[in-house]
């Protein structure tokens, strides 16, 4: 997959996967030269507007502009409307070309499926989102957290602000209110790809051990390169002090040296370590290059 493809990839998730967890969303393969699109779009704006606080929203799709996007719904023509709900089509609406027809098939809809009502509209937290972010990349865990809790009782089912206030637990060292706040999140917000990264944060710093004295245990390793035992203690002291490039060598070590110890550790840690960084960040494609040139090498 090209770059290009990853980035609609991406915006097409953000845009319309993620919404359809909770709301319908409507979707409008369309395109400037397309004559019928034209007369459809009006239709479709006004009637997804209407139905807004039954948590039905629109999402338009220029095929010329994203291609990849279009062959993967095998788009042949246009206008092709469909309706998606969770991640799946749930209807293809292309025939209905009247508001009647359009209403008439949303309606039917929204009584089958478990579509949740639009929030009011309350007030702008985004700033305020970013300044808990900001905070967190900042490396001040506590001010985010006092941001976070304080935006959550404005907006207490953000995504955002239940994430972030997680991470800035996380951050804390606060793994058992971390876990709890994990556990009873949404479930809409529960399957989103940043709770899993979340969750492999959550899992490395459990299995992170610090130790008193880190020289010792890398004395210990240098004298003794072959105790993956104490190697692995050492990748988790690593990690506990932060250091991620010294805990990906040690368990790359590992892996190079015995693939099966104790089933599989070093490489199930290693794939803990991408998820909780991020498996777009290069630094995990720098990793995973050194893995699978062991593992194939």
């Amino acid at each position: 997959m090209t770059a290009p493809e990853k980035e609609a990839v991406e915006a097409f998730r953000r845009d319309v996967v993620e919404p359809s967890m909770t709301q319908l969303v409507v979707i409008d393969f369309w395109a400037e030269w397309c004559g019928p699109c034209k007369a459809l779009t009006p239709i479709l704006e006004k009637v997804t507007a209407d139905y807004a606080d039954r948590g039905v929203v629109l999402a338009k799709i220029d095929t010329d502009k994203n291609q990849f996007i279009a062959a993967q719904f095998q788009i042949r023509s246009i206008p092709t409307v469909y309706a998606m709900f969770q991640g799946q089509l749930v209807a293809d609406l292309t025939q209905a070309r009247t508001e009647s027809q359009l209403r008439q098939m949303l309606d039917q809809l929204l009584q089958q499926l478990p579509v949740e009502p639009a929030e009011p509209a309350g007030p702008d937290i985004e700033p305020l989102v970013a300044m808990g972010e900001q905070a967190l990349g900042e490396g001040d865990a506590m001010r985010a957290l006092s941001i976070f809790e304080q935006v959550a009782e404005i907006a207490p089912t953000h995504p955002q602000v239940l994430i972030g206030r997680i991470r800035a637990l996380l951050a804390l060292g606060d793994h058992d209110t971390a876990q709890t706040a994990l556990d009873v999140l949404p479930p809409e917000v529960a399957k989103l790809p940043a709770v899993d990264q979340v969750r492999a944060t959550l899992a490395l710093a459990r299995d992170a051990q610090p130790v008193d004295d880190l020289a010792g245990l890398k004395a210990e390793v240098a004298a003794q390169p072959d105790d993956h035992d104490a190697r692995f203690r050492l990748a988790g002291a690593l990690m506990a002090a932060g250091d991620r490039d010294g805990t990906a060598e040690q368990l790359l070590a590992i892996v190079a040296a015995d693939r099966s110890w104790n089933e599989d550790a070093a490489r199930q840690q290693l794939l803990k370590l991408f998820e909780a960084v991020g498996l777009e960040d290069p630094w995990v494609s720098q990793q995973r290059r050194k893995l699978s040139a062991i593992l194939f090498g």
